[in-house]
């Protein structure tokens, strides 16, 4: 009786957290999306956009979903701070890759950084959400388009998809996040993630 009590229990309260590194190139819109993601799903106010500076280094988000927790590694998207992302690798259940659908000029840095991103043997396996941002300015591009030039392939059987977002007004954010947690649910690297962690508690 006290097992199944505490079965139920278990599945009541305990909760599955979840690490997901946001990245892109400088200027994408990763902070903004973070904010407006802290302030959809919790009750504390994102910061406004027009008070939003460049990340430097690391910015951490948490948010709960249903019976999960979300913690959020917003990572410095310029050319002298992109070597750091590799050192978040190793813990991550998942990456969004944020573009600026709004500026194709900068397509082609972004595709080279994603491409070294997803050659590393620490993300092997991981879910992948590439966001099409800025989709509030007339002139940005359909995530269609932003995935045919980013031209992706042989991603080591990893869930990834491109989804329309506007992290200045919230356009598509429910829907990327719900994206993000049914495909690192399913994903094998989560279940090599907790093996993992239950082999460390274990050892400690």
């Amino acid at each position: 009786m006290f097992s199944l009590f505490y079965g139920l229990w278990k599945h009541v309260f305990s909760k599955t957290e979840f690490h997901v590194l946001i990245l892109g190139i400088d200027k994408a819109g990763k902070t903004t999306l973070l904010e407006k993601v802290k302030s959809q799903y919790s009750n504390v106010e994102g910061l406004p956009p027009d008070r939003i500076v460049p990340t430097v280094g690391l910015n951490i988000g948490r948010v709960e979903v249903s019976n999960t927790k979300l913690v959020f590694w917003d990572l410095g998207g310029q050319p002298g701070l992109r070597s750091i992302w590799e050192k978040y690798y190793e813990e991550a259940h998942a990456v969004i890759y944020v573009v600026d659908a709004a500026c194709p000029s900068k397509f082609e840095d972004s595709k080279l950084a994603l491409e070294r991103v997803l050659r590393h043997e620490d993300l092997q396996g991981a879910p992948l959400l590439v966001l099409a941002n800025k989709q509030d300015l007339a002139d940005a591009v359909t995530p269609e388009e932003v995935g045919r030039y980013l031209d992706l392939k042989k991603l080591d059987e990893r869930a990834y998809t491109y989804l329309a977002v506007s992290a200045y007004d919230g356009l598509g954010i429910k829907e990327s996040v719900n994206w993000l947690v049914d495909a690192m649910e399913r994903s094998k690297r989560t279940e090599i993630l907790r093996v993992r962690a239950g082999v460390a508690n274990s050892s400690s």
